[in-house]
Order: C-alpha cells, then structure tokens, then sequence
C-alpha cells in the first residue's frame, strides 16, 4: 500500500494533524510526518515532494496556516495529488489560510478540505489510494455505513428521549 505524507509547516499544527493520522490509524494506512516550512525550509521541502512518488508515497496532505504557501510549493514539486488543509490563526480565522491554499493557478492543482480539517484529509488521501487497494475500499465503506449507524442511533435516543 502507498504512503500517505504529511507536511506541516508548524508544530502549531500538531492537534489538526493529530486528527489525520487517528483516520490513517483506523484505516490501517502508513503514513510520515514532517515539519517544513514554504518559507523557512524550503529546499527540504522542495527535496521532499521531488522524491515523494519514489519513496513510495500516494498522495500528500499538507497543512499551514496564515499565508498557507505549503500545499501550493509542494504541489509545485510533484505530480502527486496533494491535499491541503489551511489551519485557522489567530488572524482572520483561518480564512487567510483557505484562501491561499484553494486559490492555486491553473497547471498545479491542491485539492482542500475545511479550514484545520484533518479528518477529511486523511479520508480524502485514503480514497485517492483505495482507487487501486480494494481491502482499504472496503474498510472505507465499512466506515460510513458504521458512521451512518451512529447517526441513525443518536436519531432514535432524541426521538425517545423527547
């Protein structure tokens, strides 16, 4: 099975890659995780996207928050799909951070979920690499029919607790 990488640029992001990972764990997916900055360091960066696809990476999920310049300078470097989560700050509310990371040019796609959305990232990566692993395909339709189970039970607890 591919890797699932993630980058984020701050270890202010931890508690939202915390989120990722629990999904990745769940699902039995592998993973890495790394701290670099677009514009800190951004020749490890570079160097990490550039050799991603032969270390046996899937897809990239990154998260940043503020300027949000990750998911667009690794995406930049590979042709790997690349999802990014934008982290809420306390400037704007994170809206700086979405803003930046779905506004890509045309040519260098980054596929984004909702502002510290790291659930939804490591569901959306865990998609992209069931397309070719039906094992995972399957523990993912098992999670939403469990999801919807939950839904459906907490429906019947207010309808009879009314």
């Amino acid at each position: 099975m591919k890797k699932v990488g993630i980058i984020m640029g701050s270890d202010s992001d931890l508690p939202i890659i915390r989120k990722a990972t629990a999904v990745l764990d769940e699902l039995c997916v592998p993973y890495e995780v790394h701290i670099y900055s677009a514009h800190r360091t951004p020749v490890e960066a570079r160097d990490f996207a550039l050799s991603a696809r032969e270390n046996g990476f899937g897809v990239l999920i990154a998260a940043a928050g503020m300027a949000a310049h990750l998911a667009g300078a690794i995406a930049a470097n590979t042709t790997l799909p690349v999802i990014g989560i934008p982290c809420k700050s306390s400037v704007l509310d994170g809206m700086d951070a979405l803003l930046s990371t779905v506004m890509m040019p045309t040519g260098i796609p980054v596929a984004t979920v909702a502002i510290n959305g790291g659930a939804n990232a490591a569901l959306l990566a865990a998609q992209i690499i069931a397309v070719e692993d039906k094992e995972l395909a399957q523990k993912l339709n098992n999670k939403r029919v469990n999801d919807a189970k939950v839904v459906l039970e907490k429906d019947a607890d207010v309808i009879n607790n009314l």
